[in-house]
């Protein structure tokens, strides 16, 4: 059968826990590869996950390995993509929000459905527990930014559905110091325009990042003109690239019929760019006081 249609027959298995459980605790949407590391596992005779048997992989071996983290380091999930078509889920929760600090976490239950306590889940190859218990340690966890897991050492014992026998296994991830995040910037210029012909505003500024980005820079321009509020929207987007500062010029055109006139105006701006190491959105924003001049 093909690896992701197994995929769904064991997520289909194991569905009605996963209602009775609760809601599934949101982790970070993008699987991080593993530069170095290896999952080893076995089992007793009789072990559901394991049948028995032994199994042993590593990136050395061609095998693909990954891992996730939640933002407050409290989880840790690790995917096996093995090179012989083998693939496995492996993951360990600290109890509530804490995270995952070397120690020994007894009377794990199934993650994501452990409440306040602990969690464990070896699962994969169609096979995986409605219901066990475990134990784990942790050896050693270093994180970065975002979810980043640089080092993580562990070892695990689990029993499916309350037996005796167990799968027992350790899993070792290295990677290199995690890269820095998005680092946005944005300035906006003190001085602008109001056209007397068409009234609308121009204003202007900078953008600057430490990673090759779009950026979209909105936001709004209010004035005070004869007792009277004029506002207008601006949105415009550069393409900003590391070492020297992006300027931007945008045009705000008032939403009624009064324009836009020499005078002090209010410009809140927001700058956004993507940081693609980490797959998220980034965001900055500033309000500035902009002199227009007639033009």
């Amino acid at each position: 059968m093909h690896k992701s249609w197994r995929r769904v027959a064991l997520a289909a298995s194991l569905s009605l826990t996963g209602v009775l459980g609760g809601l599934v605790a949101a982790g970070p949407a993008q699987a991080q590869p593993v530069e170095s590391g290896s999952v080893t596992f076995e089992g007793d005779a009789g072990d559901y996950i394991t049948g028995g048997r032994s199994y042993a992989y590593s990136t050395d071996g061609g095998d693909q390995l990954t891992t996730t983290a939640s933002a407050d380091e409290s989880h840790v999930s690790i995917g096996v993509n093995g090179y012989n078509g083998d693939w496995w889920y492996l993951d360990f929760d600290a109890p509530g929000s804490q995270p995952l600090a070397p120690g020994t976490y007894a009377n794990a239950t199934r993650s994501p459905f452990n409440g306040a306590g602990p969690g464990l889940s070896l699962s994969g190859d169609g096979r995986g527990c409605n219901e066990l218990t475990g134990t784990f340690t942790v050896l050693n966890a270093v994180f970065g930014p975002n979810g980043y897991v640089q080092t993580f050492d562990a070892t695990f014992e689990q029993h499916c559905e309350g037996g005796a026998a167990a799968a027992r296994g350790e899993v070792h991830i290295a990677n290199p110091p995690a890269p820095a995040p998005l680092d946005l910037a944005l300035a906006v210029a003190t001085d602008g325009t109001a056209s007397t012909v068409s009234g609308k505003a121009v204003v202007h500024g900078t953008v600057t990042c430490n990673q090759a980005t779009p950026v979209t820079v909105r936001g709004a321009v209010t004035q005070v003109v004869k007792k009277r509020i004029v506002r207008g929207d601006f949105r415009t987007q550069v393409n900003c690239v590391p070492g020297s500062a992006t300027t931007w010029t945008a045009t705000a055109t008032p939403t009624g019929d009064r324009p836009f006139a020499k005078g002090d105006a209010e410009v809140i701006t927001t700058a956004e760019g993507y940081d693609s190491t980490y797959n998220k959105p980034v965001e900055v924003t500033d309000t500035t006081i902009v002199a227009l001049r007639k033009s």
